[in-house]
């Protein structure tokens, strides 16, 4: 297993040149057989491991957030980026001390949305918003561990799709420390285009939570750095099992088991990957 450490440089290098994908797992299973797969990195998805605990989405605990994140931490080899939402807190202070947790649980990356959870107000102030990305990026510093910071502006998924205000915060955030930028709900390709050439050099992460006319490679040729799926493989899991059970309840039929995963190919998987891990 490589140390928190290396984790973190691995992570960093991967920004450097290219683009690659980094999906979301939600348990620790699907980190695992994501790794299996031979991804570069893997990032947490705050959506996909609510619905896994029977919260709504930006409903779990900190404390509880954190535990999951030092989690998967622990059983993957791949470096971890946490989606740590808002940062638990409003004020600047309380996102630096959350992001300080962040950072204890190993985590190689960690992003900070500005979305407020307030449908009225979706957005925190610019000025606060800035003010929250200094107090993550001063946190990270005072920890000595170089953990690589994703700012996040949230209009495009909040209501406020203002291309010109999301570009606005996205260069402040850049100029405050943020190591990548990321919109999410950006979807065409001048959008895309638009947002990476006005933060560069500084990576962009697109967000493909959806089907989409546009490939991995694709993306790769507009700029972007990195591609993460948010939810939408938790989602996609979750589509299964209720198409399933529906199927079940409604006409006690078990056509809905037609597709899924072969038990023994499973098993094989994770016993012999069980085995790989470190001690608790």
């Amino acid at each position: 297993m490589p140390s928190p450490t290396e984790k973190r440089r691995t992570f960093r290098n991967l920004h450097q040149s290219g683009c690659f994908v980094i999906p979301n797992p939600w348990d620790v299973g699907s980190a695992r057989y994501l790794q299996h797969l031979g991804f570069k990195a893997l990032a947490t998805t705050s959506l996909g491991y609510a619905f896994s605990a029977g919260y709504a989405d930006n409903a779990v605990p900190r404390d509880v957030m954190l535990a999951h994140i030092a989690e998967l931490t622990r059983a993957c080899d791949l470096p971890l980026n946490a989606d740590f939402e808002g940062g638990y807190a409003d004020d600047p202070d309380g996102v630096a001390e959350s992001v300080t947790l962040c950072v204890a649980t190993g985590v190689a990356g960690l992003s900070i949305e500005d979305s407020t959870g307030d449908k009225a107000n979706p957005l925190y102030p610019f000025d606060l918003a800035l003010a929250r990305i200094k107090a993550a990026r001063a946190a990270i510093d005072k920890s000595g561990a170089d953990v690589f910071l994703t700012a996040r502006t949230e209009g495009f998924i909040r209501g406020r799709p203002d291309m010109d205000e999301t570009i606005r915060r996205l260069r402040a955030f850049a100029d405050a420390g943020a190591d990548c930028l990321y919109a999410p709900g950006i979807r065409t390709r001048e959008e895309i285009e638009k947002v990476v050439n006005a933060v560069a050099p500084k990576p962009v992460n697109v967000l493909v939570g959806w089907p989409s006319d546009l490939s991995v490679q694709d993306i790769a040729k507009l700029g972007a750095r990195r591609i993460s799926v948010g939810g939408a493989l938790a989602r996609a899991a979750w589509g299964g099992f209720i198409r399933a059970v529906r199927q079940l309840s409604d006409g006690g039929c078990f056509n809905g088991f037609a597709d899924a995963a072969p038990a023994a190919e499973l098993n094989a998987l994770f016993r012999e990957d069980r085995a790989k891990w470190p001690a608790a």
